[in-house]
């Protein structure tokens, strides 16, 4: 153990001084030296498998451990689920006998009261009130006696001639019960046996019925009618479900009411229908119980886990039981009786939980047991490693200081090729500077050319329209167009000047502009291609003379955009319009006036939304936009504290909303 330890110390001193050995080794082209350090191999490796064999150790510990917690709560489950088992077969066997001696103990009085002469007599004059009367009172008789819920006589075509509930209101007399499963038994001549809902008294029950024999002839059939209701409320509380289920695996009987009336399997189209058919249970939704099996113990055994519900919604808690069923044979039912299983996994958590606790109190003893023997044979080698520890500090400074100087070497090489670097970016922003200048001019180009359009276009219509009224002597008319063309002059002179904006970023004058002159204006500009378009403006009550925090000029710029784009919308679009329509509304709060500029065109694709106030951006075709409006109208009411948002109208079309802000005229006060 000495000389390992001893190895390792030497082996660390060694790898660290690797770097200054490599480089004389280089220098001096001693073999010697590369043999030594290949020699000195063998320590390093020799160290770093101490730790790796102590967390082997360590892994297979928890990996026993682990084991060991997991067998013993297999263990403790096997052991609780056996034992469980045999009670849970103990109980299901005393409920399938109880069940099964209550059916049989009735199943001969329908035999009885088939061979009673009043039954005869009734079957045979069925028109004879005497006669019905006394049957009826016979089969009252009878029931009181037997204890059932109804016994009642049916004739040939299934109708109720005579029962023992014959003076309650919801009696059976004169009801048909030829789609009932038993009569449809009983009248070819079997034994009859069913259960469902009462489709007079809404009531369930277990229906058995025999054939009446005439003469040698089947004249009718006489059914008594169990209520079975006692056996699910005798069976069990809730925390200990009993099911019974029918043929089709609907449960009928259930101690859990929220059980009642669902199917262990889904039901099939088939099975739907015949329940449908014979109305079993009459006006009863059957859905499926939320059940899954985990694991089959036996043919009548098996672990499942049930979700619980209220209705037919799922609450999310589940639970885990021992179902054990019994067939009863006739009638063909199945008894399961469900068997909690949260004490076995309480106590096969317990177990793996003293298995844990017994494997950490070994593990921890193994633990102490190993850093006491460490602890001992540290304090016998602390000398020597305190001495190795001196010489591998003189070898680490000397290391160091061999690093410092190779470090500073390559920081000089970095400075200089960081000054490189920043000349070089120093002419890459001089050309970006120009670049980006080249661009502004060009933006600037094609907007002022953009809004010089339409002025244009309105001194062009303007011109021809003078021409013509003066050649038709309609003075009066040519000075307003040309008082209009002397506007649009001064229109234009106002956008040019704004190149000034360009050259600075000198502060505009805040001014106010009315939104009615606003419009008016912008109506009159484009009057010319407004021929055949239905505009309608309107105002809400007291915003004739609203105004906004906007300069003139620039507000006019953003209507007449959105109207020039909404007649270009609703003229050039693809397909007849039946009535090319604008609507223009203004409504107000005491901070925000809100202008909308809607109309009736085919509304804008999704996907060019993203991009629409993009600057160069339209869905115009080539020649007929520069694709700036939209990116100077939104920019105006930006810069004015407002926005401008587009969105398409449900039934076609698109609105164009401008928000800016209210400004209250001298003296106004706010409501």
């Amino acid at each position: 153990m000495a000389t390992l330890q001893d190895n390792t110390i030497r082996a660390r001193i060694r790898r660290h001084a690797a770097p200054s050995g490599a480089a004389m080794a280089a220098k001096a082209g001693n073999a010697g030296n590369a043999a030594d350090d290949r020699r000195d191999e063998v320590p390093i490796d020799l160290e770093r498998t101490a730790p790796m064999r102590r967390w082997s150790w360590i892994v297979v510990m928890l990996l026993a451990s682990v084991l060991f917690c997991w067998l013993t709560y297999a263990l403790s489950w096997q052991r609780g689920v056996a034992d469980l088992r045999v009670n849970a077969g103990a109980r299901v066997e005393r409920y399938a006998g109880s069940l099964r001696s209550t059916v049989d103990r009735y199943e001969f009085l329908p035999y009885l009261l088939s061979l009673h002469p009043y039954v005869h007599d009734l079957l045979l004059n069925p028109k004879d009130k005497a006669v019905v009367q006394r049957a009826n009172d016979y089969l009252f008789d009878v029931n009181q006696r037997a204890k059932a819920s109804a016994a009642y006589v049916i004739d040939a075509n299934g109708l109720a001639l005579a029962a023992s509930n014959w003076r309650e209101k919801a009696t059976f007399v004169g009801q048909e019960y030829r789609f009932r499963p038993y009569f449809i038994d009983a009248i070819k001549g079997a034994f009859g046996r069913f259960y469902g809902v009462g489709t007079t008294s809404g009531e369930p029950g277990y229906f058995v019925s025999q054939p009446i024999l005439v003469d040698g002839q089947i004249h009718g059939v006489v059914v008594v009618k169990l209520n079975l209701e006692w056996f699910q409320r005798a069976g069990a509380d809730a925390a200990e479900p009993v099911v019974v289920a029918d043929d089709h695996g609907v449960i009928f009987l259930s101690s859990e009411p929220r059980w009642q009336y669902r199917s262990l399997t889904p039901l099939t189209p088939d099975v739907k229908a015949a329940l449908d058919s014979t109305r079993q249970y009459y006006n009863q939704h059957v859905t499926p119980l939320a059940w899954s099996e985990d694991e089959r113990l036996d043919a009548d055994g098996e672990v499942v886990t049930v979700r619980d519900a209220a209705g037919a919604r799922a609450t999310g808690k589940t639970r885990r039981f021992l179902a054990v069923q019994r067939k009863l044979g006739e009638p063909d039912w199945t008894l399961m009786y469900f068997a909690p299983l949260d004490q076995v996994i309480a106590n096969a958590r317990i177990a793996a939980v003293a298995a844990a606790c017994l494997a950490a109190f070994t593990c921890l003893l193994g633990v102490a047991w190993n850093q006491r023997r460490q602890r001992v044979r540290d304090m016998l080698k602390s000398r020597e490693l305190l001495q190795s520890a001196y010489a591998e500090l003189g070898e680490r400074v000397a290391e160091r200081t061999a690093d410092l100087q190779s470090a500073n070497e390559r920081l000089q090489t970095e400075v200089q090729e960081r000054a490189r670097t920043e000349h070089e970016l120093r002419e890459a922003q001089s050309e970006l500077v120009q670049a980006s200048k080249l661009v502004a001019l060009g933006q600037m180009a094609a907007g002022i050319t953009h809004e010089l359009n339409q002025p244009l276009s309105a001194l062009r219509s303007f011109s021809d329209n003078t021409r013509v009224l003066i050649e038709r002597r309609e003075y009066h008319a040519a000075q307003e167009n040309l008082e209009a063309i002397a506007s649009l002059t001064d229109r234009m002179g106002k956008i040019t000047g704004q190149l000034r904006l360009f050259a600075g970023r000198a502060r505009r004058g805040d001014m106010d502009a009315s939104v009615r002159r606003a419009i008016d204006n912008t109506l009159m500009l484009l009057r010319g291609r407004l021929a055949g378009v239905q505009v309608t403006t309107t105002f809400a009550n007291g915003l004739d003379d609203v105004q906004v925090a906007c300069e003139g000029l620039r507000l006019e710029q953003v209507l007449i955009n959105l109207v020039g784009n909404a007649i270009d919308a609703v003229v050039g679009a693809p397909g007849p319009q039946a009535s090319p329509s604008i609507w223009i509304d203004v409504d107000a709060d005491d901070l925000w006036v809100r202008i909308y500029v809607r109309d009736n065109g085919p509304g804008i694709a999704e996907a060019h939304m993203p991009r629409l106030f993009e600057p160069f951006f339209s869905t115009k075709e080539g020649g007929q936009g520069m694709g700036l409006g939209l990116a100077i109208s939104s920019s105006i009411a930006q810069e004015n504290g407002g926005q401008l948002v587009a969105r398409n109208v449900p039934g076609g079309g698109a609105e164009f909303l401008v928000t800016l802000r209210r400004v209250q005229p001298a003296g106004a006060t706010n409501a």
